[in-house]
């Protein structure tokens, strides 16, 4: 059973408005301490930033706008913890306490995963689906049901009928969908909205990774302060993931579908 999500999903809007202000961070500094918490729905937008680098209301604002729409803002910046950055001060360690396990992606997960993509391709507007066995379910807002199940025979589709969604409906918050962005991947803390020295963004990733590459469950834990995970330097798992960003386009880009 698995539960994929759009990035249309008011949730994934919000860890898409963290993902970019973690980029704009970056833009600003080479290795910035930043964790960005989001809360939007019915016309409010509620951001609070922990951060290194001050960025700027305006640009948060645009931002914002651009992922969202036009809703009104509530931002809130102040520094990063100093017990925190003075973690770092002398090369990467982990920045919290937390446990990982990178999981193989499946077939089914593969597959439910490239059916939200084709449906988001036509239709890029707030979307749920699940595959649960050989039963699939859609529940795609502004999309006509027929024309859904006549891409989709077997699906049940829509079950309350045709709707719109999106965070004049329902609200979103950072890191509420990470089952749907990282399947049978368990973390001790949040994927999106966090710079890489943070164990939850940079060993989550390796933790992935190295399931997909071996083939076998990853179970990792590290404790604050670690320089050490998984018999390496923590600095080399944080390029590993800063390659793995990159590629992906971002931090932005990387929370619109996540890992899987």
């Amino acid at each position: 059973m698995y539960e994929k999500v759009n990035p249309a999903h008011p949730d994934k809007i919000a860890d898409r408005i963290a993902g970019a202000l973690v980029d704009l961070a970056y833009a600003q500094e080479p290795d910035p301490r930043i964790a960005v918490e989001v809360l939007l729905g019915h016309h409010m937008c509620h951001i609070i930033v922990e951060t290194s680098t001050h960025l700027s209301a305006e640009t948060v604002e645009s931002i914002a706008h651009r992922i969202a729409g036009n809703l009104a803002l509530n931002y809130t910046e102040v520094a990063q913890d100093a017990h925190l950055s003075d973690n770092q001060r002398d090369g990467f360690r982990c920045g919290d306490n937390g446990i990982f396990k990178g999981m193989c992606i499946t077939p089914k997960q593969k597959e439910l995963s490239r059916i939200a993509r084709s449906i988001y391709d036509r239709y890029p507007t707030d979307g749920k689906y699940i595959l649960d066995g050989d039963r699939l379910i859609l529940c795609q807002s502004n999309a006509p049901a027929d024309e859904l199940k006549a891409l989709f025979p077997q699906a049940e589709v829509n079950p309350l009928g045709d709707w719109t969604g999106g965070p004049d409906v329902d609200s979103g918050a950072t890191n509420r969908k990470l089952g749907s962005d990282m399947a049978d991947g368990v973390t001790g803390g949040g994927l999106h909205g966090k710079d890489l020295s943070k164990a939850d963004v940079s060993v989550n990733v390796y933790a992935f990774l190295k399931a997909q590459e071996t083939g076998k469950a990853v179970e990792l834990c590290c404790a604050i302060g670690d320089d050490t995970v998984d018999g390496r330097p923590y600095a080399e798992i944080v390029e590993i993931c800063r390659e793995y960003i990159r590629s992906v386009g971002g931090f932005e880009k990387f929370a619109e579908w996540g890992l899987v």
